[in-house]
């Protein structure tokens, strides 16, 4: 997958885009743009990358992304299936600082919320409480003027400040300012994303992206803030977990389905990932 920077048609002397999209799929680049996005996530699940951050999300997340954050959404493998009938409902609000005019956040009386958007350089989750209040709000928003949009945008941002539940992604600051080595970065990533469940050494990753393996180690690192090792155990925990809720595969199973050979491995980097064994996350509700 290729880092890419965004600069949509749709934004030349714009500060401010809602869309309501309905697609097999969600955006398959590694990517980031200049515009802040609030991204609500009506109907879909898979894998989020936000910054050094690999989590799995669905239906009702609401999150804030701050602007040249990378960021990417994978979905779950059923809506790549040919022929399936999936499909991905969301409502994307991207909007320059300026929005409401030059300076506006600058004001006093809208500290909250300018720290709200300093916040979101390492990308904002809120809870679901949060966004299943704010849900049929956020629906109606693109039905409405440019001017009402305006408005209902500042809205949301102003409350969305005054919550506490929310909590940040990446765990330190991954926003890109150049373009340097988006290519390489892009393509490791989806090579990792597509065949985690398969055996891939250092080697293999290292010849995917052109390197030596030291040379890759210290590239990786420095994108992703985590080592490769680290990287592939979060994409692999994340797929089980989602597997454990959505599939009745047997434990053991699951663990062989998302790449590891050993049983205990795989329970001992589930609980330090996901802070409790398999076992105990399947059956937590």
């Amino acid at each position: 997958m290729k880092l890419v920077l965004k600069n949509s048609a749709n934004f030349v002397n714009k500060r401010i885009s809602i869309v309501k999209k309905e697609q097999p799929c969600l955006d398959s680049a590694w990517h980031y743009h200049p515009e802040f996005e609030l991204l609500y996530i009506s109907k879909s699940s898979g894998i989020r990358f936000v910054g050094d951050n690999v989590s799995h999300f669905s239906s009702g997340e609401l999150v804030l992304i701050g602007s040249y954050l990378p960021h990417l959404y994978r979905n779950d493998p059923a809506y790549y299936e040919k022929g399936g009938d999936l499909k991905v409902k969301t409502i994307v609000m991207k909007f320059t600082k300026n929005f409401m005019g030059e300076g506006t956040f600058d004001n006093p009386e809208f500290s909250e919320v300018a720290k709200l958007l300093d916040e979101s350089k390492f990308g904002v989750l809120f809870d679901k409480s949060v966004s299943e209040k704010m849900h049929d709000e956020i629906l109606e928003i693109v039905q409405l003027s440019k001017g009402e949009q305006s408005i209902r945008l500042l809205d949301f941002l102003y409350r969305l400040s005054q919550v506490e539940d929310k909590k940040a992604l990446s765990s330190t600051d991954m926003r890109q300012f150049s373009t340097e080595n988006p290519d390489r970065l892009d393509t490791v990533i989806k090579y990792i994303s597509d065949n985690y469940m398969n055996t891939i050494s250092l080697s293999d990753i290292a010849n995917i992206a052109c390197m030596t393996t030291n040379s890759f180690c210290r590239f990786f690192k420095k994108m992703t803030n985590k080592s490769f090792t680290e990287f592939l155990n979060e994409i692999r925990i994340r797929n089980a977990a989602r597997m454990l809720v959505q599939e009745n595969y047997p434990i053991s199973e699951v663990c062989f389905l998302v790449g590891y050979k050993s049983i205990p491995n795989f329970n001992k980097q589930f609980k330090q990932i996901m802070g409790q064994t398999p076992k105990a996350y399947r059956y937590r509700l």
